[in-house]
């Protein structure tokens, strides 16, 4: 007999205004003595607070700055340190590499894990996987972990400051979900599964209603909404209907696209939505449906009114090169690759095809990363 066994979501989520300081008790009852890592310095202030009010419930934290993505030498060294501090939990508060790392540490020594978002740019803070990537931000591979955090904390005060951009590419990776989910899985006989696929259009259709209006108002009851559907929605889906509802081809590309170095890095979400235009450009080659290329105009204007990349030129590669490129697609197309979960066959050539046949319909565009 076939068990699915996967893990759907964290065991508390607190969510709204002062969310973390409602923590704080929860808090007391996973940990003492716990490792807070992060890594960016725009948000060091925010952490050394986490640490101070840690301090008047009595919890003794360490504290530690990654010096690199969520990669093996940045988990190598993280690990040590907990063991050699007696650290009994992990509390991760960042952007979604750092949360996969801390998830990724808690999961290795056996302890409990507080993931803290400081943005909602992924869904990382609820998920049971962490992906990694070399020091230099190539991806690497996917890891399942045994559960979802012990609790997730999303405070609109603290997520409410970080950069818009940051929103602009968690709207772009949450509603690949739908686009990705629908061609992989419409026809699951499995309940979960099905009801996953259902939420992802649900939030696709969220996203589009006031994905604007948030990108323009944090202070609105739309900024709400998709922050929340973003970082947390987004992460459900993923649990419920497990990993058949996460990736098709956007996903995949991305992990292509970090192979290539850049001028001004991207956003996960930037590449991600870059890599759903070209899955939807693919559909469009590859059926007698109208529906891909209606999706594909939707998408572009969706992600235009975000200051979302959708060209080779507003992603800020290096180098554009076919060659250049081409090594991107040979990753995305390797043996494992969930790009194979596509409908039709593809390989590396016709991935490249792809990518360059839509650039050269939005040769166009004005349409750059937007660097606030």
């Amino acid at each position: 007999m076939f068990i699915n066994n996967h893990s759907i979501s964290p065991s508390n989520v607190v969510r709204g205004e002062g969310a973390w300081a409602d923590s704080l008790d929860l808090i007391t009852k996973l940990c003492k003595r716990p490792l807070i890592i992060g890594r960016s310095s725009s948000t060091k202030k925010i952490r050394t607070s986490f640490k101070k009010d840690l301090l008047l419930k009595g919890i003794q934290s360490i504290s530690l700055d990654l010096a690199h993505d969520c990669c093996e030498l940045d988990i190598q060294n993280a690990y040590l340190i907990s063991k050699h501090n007696n650290c009994d939990g992990i509390i991760a508060a960042g952007g979604g590499k750092v949360l996969d790392a801390g998830k990724l540490i808690a999961d290795l020594l056996g302890i409990n894990c507080i993931t803290v978002p400081l943005s909602a740019s992924t869904c990382a803070g609820w998920t049971a996987l962490s992906n990694i990537y070399t020091p230099d931000g190539k991806f690497v591979k996917d890891v399942t972990l045994k559960s979802c955090p012990n609790l997730l904390i999303f405070d609109h005060t603290i997520v409410r400051n970080a950069p818009p951009r940051t929103l602009a590419s968690g709207m772009a990776d949450a509603v690949a979900k739908w686009y990705e989910s629908s061609l992989t899985s419409s026809s699951s006989q499995d309940g979960f599964v099905q009801q996953a696929v259902q939420m992802a259009r649900v939030l696709r259709d969220q996203l589009f209603l006031n994905g604007q209006k948030a990108f323009l108002d944090p202070l609105s009851n739309s900024w709400k909404t998709v922050a929340e559907g973003c970082a947390l929605t987004a992460g459900i889906i993923g649990g419920l209907g497990g990993a058949r509802c996460r990736t098709a081809a956007a996903h995949p590309i991305h992990n292509g696209l970090t192979q290539l170095a850049y001028t001004n890095k991207p956003l996960h979400g930037e590449l991600v939505g870059f890599g759903l235009l070209v899955q939807l450009h693919l559909e469009e080659k590859n059926s007698n449906s109208q529906l891909p290329k209606q999706a594909k105009s939707q998408l572009l204007e969706f992600f235009s009114q975000l200051n979302l990349p959708i060209s080779i030129e507003s992603i800020c590669l290096r180098n554009t090169t076919s060659d250049e490129l081409y090594k991107a697609c040979k990753f995305a197309c390797n043996d494992d690759s969930d790009i194979h979960k596509l409908p039709f066959p593809i390989n590396e050539k016709d991935l490249l095809e792809a990518i360059q046949s839509l650039n050269s319909l939005l040769t166009s565009s004005k349409i750059k990363i937007n660097n606030t």
